[in-house]
C-alpha cells in the first residue's frame, strides 16, 4: 500500500474530459468513501475534441489551456486527490516507450485497488481502445518484477472499462452496475465544468438514468430493489475472487 496506507484507485483518460462523462459518479462516490482516487489524462483532448473553441479561433495552446482549466476544475468537483495531466497530443493519441514507462512508474506510484480506462474496441474514436491497450500494457509491467527492480510491484488491481459512447457499437457489456445518486449533483457540476462540450451534458444525464433503471432490475426487481435515480456502468477484464457468492 501507499506510505497513507489509505485505499487508491487510478483512472486512466485518453481525453480530458473522458474521466468526467464516463465514470465521474464512481470517482466521487469512492472519495466519499477515503479513497484516494488518481486520474491521469493523456490528452486535453485538444485536436479531437474541441470543436467549439476550435470555430472561436482559438490557438492550439488556447485550446489546451482552456481544457486543462476545464479538467482541473472537474476533478476538483469530484474529489480527486492527484489529477495528472501527460499532454501527449490526441488524434492519434501515441506513446513512446518512455510515456509508457512513466504510466507503469505512476500505477506502481499510487498501487490502486482498482483502474479503470475505456472499452476495448471503439472504431469512432481509436484513441480510446488504444489507451485501454496501453493501459493493459503498463499494468502487466507494473507487475514484472523485472522491470526496475527493487521497486514495490504492483498487485492485480480490477481493470474496469466504462461505457462508450456509442455503447453498441463497440461490443461493451457491463456486468457492474454503480448507484451514483448520492454524488450525482457533484458529477453535474464536473461535466458542467466542460463548456467546450455543452451537447454531451444532458446526454450524460440521460445515460445515467437509463443505467439507473438497470441497476434497480438487477438489485432485486423494479419492485423488490432498491430505488436508483443515477447509476453508472462497468465492464470488468479479470475475474473477482470472493468468498461467497451469496
Amino acid at each position: 500500500m501507499p506510505a497513507t496506507d489509505r485505499k487508491t484507485a487510478l483512472i486512466i483518460s485518453a481525453h480530458a474530459a473522458d474521466f468526467v462523462w464516463r465514470c465521474g459518479g464512481a470517482i466521487a462516490l469512492h472519495a466519499e468513501q477515503g479513497i484516494d482516487v488518481t486520474v491521469a489524462c493523456l490528452s486535453f483532448g485538444e485536436r479531437g475534441e474541441s470543436a467549439r473553441l476550435w470555430k472561436e479561433g482559438k490557438s492550439l495552446q488556447e485550446v489546451k489551456d482552456i481544457r486543462r482549466a476545464e479538467a482541473e476544475a472537474a476533478a476538483d468537483a469530484l474529489g480527486v486527490a492527484r489529477l495528472e495531466c501527460f499532454d501527449l497530443g490526441d488524434y492519434p493519441l501515441h506513446l513512446e516507450r518512455a510515456d509508457k514507462d512513466k504510466l507503469v512508474d505512476l500505477i506502481r506510484a499510487v498501487q490502486p485497488s482498482f483502474m479503470m480506462s475505456h472499452s476495448q474496441y471503439d472504431p469512432y474514436n481509436t484513441d480510446h481502445m488504444y489507451m485501454t491497450q496501453v493501459a493493459l500494457e503498463a499494468r502487466m509491467i507494473a507487475q514484472a518484477w523485472g522491470h526496475n527492480p527493487g521497486e514495490q510491484v504492483l498487485g492485480a488491481p480490477q481493470m474496469y472499462l466504462f461505457e462508450p459512447h456509442q455503447t453498441e457499437q463497440m461490443g461493451w457489456k457491463p456486468d457492474v452496475f454503480l448507484d451514483i445518486t448520492p454524488v450525482w449533483d457533484k458529477k453535474r457540476k464536473a461535466m458542467e465544468a466542460m463548456q467546450g462540450q455543452v451537447h454531451l451534458w444532458d446526454y450524460y444525464t440521460r445515460v445515467a438514468q437509463q443505467r439507473a433503471n438497470h441497476f434497480k432490475r438487477n438489485s432485486g426487481g423494479q419492485s423488490g430493489g432498491r430505488d436508483c435515480q443515477y447509476a453508472e456502468g462497468f465492464q470488468s477484464i479479470f475475474p473477482r475472487c470472493v468468498d461467497t457468492l451469496a
